[in-house]
Order: structure tokens, then C-alpha cells, then sequence
């Protein structure tokens, strides 16, 4: 919800604190840094320290990052706050998988439980931009962040009542080097993933993702030579993870990439309200939430595999359509609709990769799965966004003026607004199309992955 919700208070924030456009995109940017890079080393002292611990730690955090937007009043001010809720966020998000993988014994009812799971961040995802919209129109932009508070100190309270310590018999050991290696390969890796989407190749770019990439790739060669390592990349091994890993991904990219488009497709050129284009982008939600409590029955009665692979190609359909369709509203909510029910598939996929791991591996499968949402959600926008970007001025005709250019926004009220909006609703359906092959390519790769004879109980160990 956090990550939606600043979507929708970034103009207004940057009015009142005159952000640059360069420190709009750090503002956005921290948290999802913080949160990859800090993931593997934070999920690895869960383990030892305990996960329980760490979960309510991280709401603490969170909701302590979000009262302190009171007091920003400059840009460094709020991209610290953003940097410390992503701190909060790797606290959280494992940890919440690592306890499920605990507290469920039974391979079902984990599987229905990582699918309610994956269907409440849809919808978290989904109702940010409508919650966000509604206090935007009776409060200031500050209002975005202190929604998290009242939310985390339910949580906090729950946390303590309900949940059981849990920490790993086997925990990894934490080395400097390691942290080093993992925090400093990931942070610059998905930076200059994100550097590469808003401003094209360029050597800086590519020498920090080849940095990047060369660091993550000593910190896998170290992990396989120790005998407890900080995160147990020996769980990619499996066939079956490695497909929970393809579907996450895949999923995670196309849900990204829609929700940005298509805000920016209702509120540019359709010229609706925030809150409006909120409500938009509901059935999105709606169709996760419809499908993903069924998606494991489904599985049970048919096999993982029909399960997963089909869900991955109503993902690919729903994408289609938004290729294919008048672009309309009523025609582009159909399409939404079924994209939201092809993502159902995210909680078994998440089953998938936690039921791979053994009771040691619970916190090295949740960092693992963990990143591939944010890598999926980072590629997503890199590579579709810029996608967008390039139809769009493709599109334009040869006069059109750089702001207009630069994007649709620069051509709202003038008088090459119809040409700018043609373009736009051009490149939106080619991220539709891209989008739809890239599914269905994932959709392929996990029937090939995933052995026809699994079924939910031997998914898990």
C-alpha cells in the first residue's frame, strides 16, 4: 500500500518542498534500495535473533519512519524517511513469510495461507492509490505516510498476542564481507536497473550494473562454499523453486507495470482525479482477491503445475487485451479484471519456493522470494516504462515541442494534446503486447520446470 500510495502524494509533495525531478526519483527510489539491498543480511539476523522479534521490530520502525514525515521539510529529509520505512519493510517481509512457513505445518493449509498472503498485497497494492486519493482531498501530503501508524500499531499488538518465536535451527553465519557483498551487489544492481529505464544505456549505468552483478555473483561463490551460509543459494538447485521464482517474477513485473501505466493513462489522458483513477484500478485487486483463496484447492484437485502455468496465461491474456481493446474505460477494466485473476497464481508460487525449503532454508527462501518481487517490480517499470517512453515519442509527430516529448503530462491542455494522447494510448497497448509475450514465455518455462507428478504435499518438505 506504502509503495501506491506515494504515487499519488508525489505532486503535491514536490510543489511544497520544490523537489527536483532527479530527487522526486530518490524519494521514490529509496525504499525499494534500502529494501533489496538490505534484505539478505537482515533476514539472516531473523534468523538467529528471532523472526517474531524482527517482524514487530520492523512495524516499530515503520511506524516510527512514518510519524517522523511530520517533521521533513526538505527533500534529504524525506528520502531518509523513505530509506528508513524500506529498512522497515525488509524487517517485515520476510520475516512474515518465514513465520508462515513455520506455523503451518500442513502443506494445504500453507498453501492457503501464502495465498491469502499474496492476495492481501494485491490488494494493499490496489487500495493505496483509492486511500491515498480519499486523504489527499481532505488532508496534506503528509497524510500518505501517518496512514501507516494506526496500521502498525494493530499490527504490533497482533504480532505480540498471536504469533510464537521462531528462529532457525541452523542459523547462517553473518560476516562483513558477506553484507558487503550482498547489500552493496543488490543496491547497485537495481539502481542502475532503474537509471537504465529513465535515461537509456550509458557507460555509468552499465559499469555499476557489471559492478553490481560481479558482487552478487562473488557473494554466491562464497555462500556455496560455506557451510552455513548467509543466504543458502544451494535452494536454486530446485527445479521447483526456480519456476516459483519465474512466476513471482513475471507476476510481480506485469501487476508494476500495469498499475503505473495505467494511472498515468486515467489521470494524463483521461483526465480523471486521483481518487477517480483509484477507484480505476480496482478490479485489479479485485480479480486477485476473487481467484487466489482458489488457486490451492485448484492445485490440490489438478496439479501445481496446470495451476501455476495456466494462471501465468490468463496473466498473458488479460495483457493481450489491453493490446486489443478500444482504449476505453470500460473495455480497459475487463482487461484489468483478468490480469488481476491471472496473478492469483502468486500465492502458489510462493508456496512453491517456501515449500521447497527445509526448516534451516525458511529464511533464505523468503530473502529469495522477497527479491524477486522487488526485481520483478524494479524490471518491470525499467523495461515496460521505457517501453512506454519510447512508442510515445515514436508516435509523435515530427513537431511536436521537447516537453511534449518529454512526456504526455508536458502536452495536458495545449494544442497537441490529441496527438500526445494517441501516442500514449498507443504505447500503453504496447506494453500490453510486450507484456503479454513475456507471460507467456514464463508460462512456458515453468511447464518445463515443474515436474507433472508434484503435488501440493511433495512440494514441501
Amino acid at each position: 500500500m506504502d509503495m501506491t500510495i506515494l504515487n499519488v502524494a508525489l505532486p503535491e509533495m514536490a510543489a511544497e518542498l520544490h523537489l527536483t525531478s532527479v530527487s522526486q526519483l530518490w524519494v521514490v527510489d529509496a525504499y525499494a534500495l534500502a529494501l533489496a539491498g538490505l534484505l539478505v543480511p537482515i533476514t539472516a539476523l531473523g534468523d538467529r535473533w528471532g523472526r517474531k522479534r524482527m517482524l514487530i521490530t520492523g512495524y516499530a520502525v515503520f511506524a516510527a519512519g512514518s510519524v517522523a514525515v511530520l517533521w521533513a521539510d526538505s527533500a534529504a529529509a524525506v528520502i531518509v524517511i523513505r530509506a528508513l520505512l524500506g529498512i522497515g519493510g525488509a524487517m517485515v517481509m520476510p520475516s512474515t513469510l518465514s513465520l508462515i512457513r513455520s506455523i503451518f505445518a500442513d502443506p494445504r493449509e500453507r498453501t492457503l495461507a501464502l495465498s491469502v498472503w499474496g492476495a492481501t498485497a494485491a490488494l494493499g497494492a490496489a487500495v493505496g492509490p483509492v486511500v491515498g486519493g480519499a486523504l489527499l482531498e481532505a488532508f496534506s501530503w503528509h497524510a500518505a505516510f501517518l496512514v501507516n501508524v494506526p496500521l502498525m500499531l494493530v499490527a504490533i499488538a497482533a504480532a505480540a498476542w498471536l504469533l510464537r518465536e521462531n528462529r532457525s535451527p541452523r542459523p547462517g553465519r553473518i560476516d562483513a564481507a558477506g553484507i558487503l557483498l550482498s547489500a552493496g551487489g543488490m543496491t547497485a544492481f537495481v539502481y542502475a536497473a532503474k537509471q537504465l529505464g529513465k535515461h537509456g544505456p550509458s557507460l555509468p549505468t552499465l559499469a555499476l550494473l557489471v559492478v553490481g552483478g560481479l558482487a552478487l555473483a562473488v557473494f554466491v561463490r562464497t555462500a556455496l562454499a560455506s557451510d552455513r551460509p548467509m543466504l543458502d543459494v544451494r535452494l536454486f538447485g530446485n527445479p521447483v523453486l526456480r519456476a516459483g521464482v519465474v512466476a513471482a517474477l513475471a507476476s510481480s513485473a506485469a501487476m508494476v507495470a500495469v498499475l503505473f501505466v495505467g494511472s498515468q493513462w486515467l489521470q494524463l489522458v483521461e483526465g480523471w482525479s486521483p481518487l477517480e483513477s483509484g477507484i480505476a484500478l480496482l478490479p485489479l485487486a479485485l480479480g486477485a482477491m476473487i481467484a487466489s483463496p482458489f488457486a490451492p484447492a485448484l492445485a490440490a484437485r489438478t496439479s501445481p503445475r496446470i495451476v501455476l502455468t495456466g494462471g501465468l496465461l490468463v496473466l498473458s491474456a488479460g495483457l493481450g487485451l489491453l493490446a486489443v481493446v478500444p482504449a476505453t474505460y470500460p473495455w480497459i477494466a475487463v482487461a484489468f479484471t483478468v490480469v488481476g485473476l491471472g496473478t492469483s497464481a502468486l500465492g502458489l508460487g510462493s508456496a512453491l519456493i517456501m515449500g521447497t525449503a527445509t526448516d534451516d532454508q525458511a529464511g533464505s527462501a523468503a530473502a529469495v522470494e522477497e527479491i524477486t518481487y522487488e526485481l520483478g517490480a524494479v524490471l518491470g517499470i525499467t523495461f515496460l516504462g521505457s517501453l512506454v517512453g519510447a512508442v510515445y515519442r515514436a508516435a509523435l509527430p515530427d513537431g511536436a515541442s521537447a516537453t511534449v516529448r518529454e512526456s504526455v503530462a508536458g502536452a495536458v491542455g495545449g494544442p497537441s494534446f490529441d496527438d500526445a494522447a494517441d501516442a500514449f494510448v498507443l504505447a500503453f497497448a504496447s506494453v500490453g503486447a510486450v507484456g503479454a509475450v513475456l507471460t507467456a514465455l514464463a508460462a512456458y518455462a515453468v511447464w518445463r520446470l515443474v515436474p507433472a507428478d508434484l503435488s501440493l504435499d511433495d512440494a514441501h518438505h
